[in-house]
């Protein structure tokens, strides 16, 4: 089976892949300084909770926290006996090379949703991801991803209000029931809300008019549904992108070396 490891700056996720479906997801938060047996006791207290027997024999990670790559390396060679696959390595390939500009080092989470999202959906798409930064990855109509937009995540964002203007409190991101706000945490959400259904629209009307053809936005990210539960600002959702990515990762790179 397969173990597909996404490690974003806020949270790493662990999903077991038995070439069908995924059998359970796992989350924690990111740590530089968790040990390969940290991992791994986390790891085996979830699964022997919800009663999952697997044999893990792949693994393939993908990191945007470089420093914590090296445990999780020595979390597979240790407990399951395999060489990772990491994204973003010379050894890992893609289904389709990135174009950019030469020397740009892509992000492997975006890599990753590109190469997931075009698996479900073909080419020509923004996927925009809902992380600690806001993301809009463009894809090409054979796969490729091209560039994109980066901007401020929402929680980032509320935090970064909070933190600079003492007297505003930290709210909790929600659809206002009014745009005008009678109360300062009405105030901020809809300033929030508001402020990013405002920026999603705008960044995705310009990438489609500069890229001159028709679209389709997708969506992942825990706060994308809301966002698009009262505003049709995406074709769809999917919540399991990141990890869907991984295993098409996984699979070209199977076929390639076998």
């Amino acid at each position: 089976m397969l173990l597909a490891i996404d490690c974003g700056n806020t949270n790493t996720v662990f999903s077991i892949w038995d070439g069908e479906k995924f059998l359970c997801t796992l989350r924690t938060s990111t740590h530089h300084a968790r040990t390969a047996d940290a991992y791994f006791t986390w790891y085996s207290t979830l699964v022997k909770h919800y009663g999952i027997e697997v044999d893990i024999n792949h693994v393939i990670i993908s990191s945007t926290v470089p420093r914590v790559v090296f445990n999780l390396r020595v979390f597979a060679d240790r407990f399951f006996g395999c060489r990772p696959v990491v994204v973003g390595k010379t050894e890992c390939l893609l289904p389709a090379d990135p174009r950019v500009d030469e020397g740009t080092i892509v992000g492997p989470d975006r890599l990753v949703n590109a190469a997931g999202a075009y698996d479900r959906h073909g080419g020509d798409l923004i996927v925009v991801d809902f992380g600690t930064a806001t993301t809009f990855d463009v894809v090409d109509s054979d796969g490729a991803y091209i560039g994109g937009v980066i901007s401020p995540g929402v929680n980032l964002s509320l935090e970064a209000l909070h933190n600079a203007a003492a007297a505003l409190p930290h709210v909790d991101i929600a659809k206002p029931q009014s745009v005008i706000g009678t109360n300062t945490v009405a105030c901020i959400q809809s300033g929030v809300f508001w402020g990013y259904v405002g920026l999603v629209r705008e960044v995705c009307a310009r990438i489609k008019a500069e890229r001159e053809r028709p679209m389709k936005v997708v969506a992942t990210g825990g706060l994308a549904p809301l966002f698009q539960q009262s505003v049709d600002l995406f074709d769809c959702f999917e919540d399991d992108l990141t990890m869907h990515g991984l295993t098409v990762i996984y699979d070209y790179n199977k076929e390639r070396t076998q």
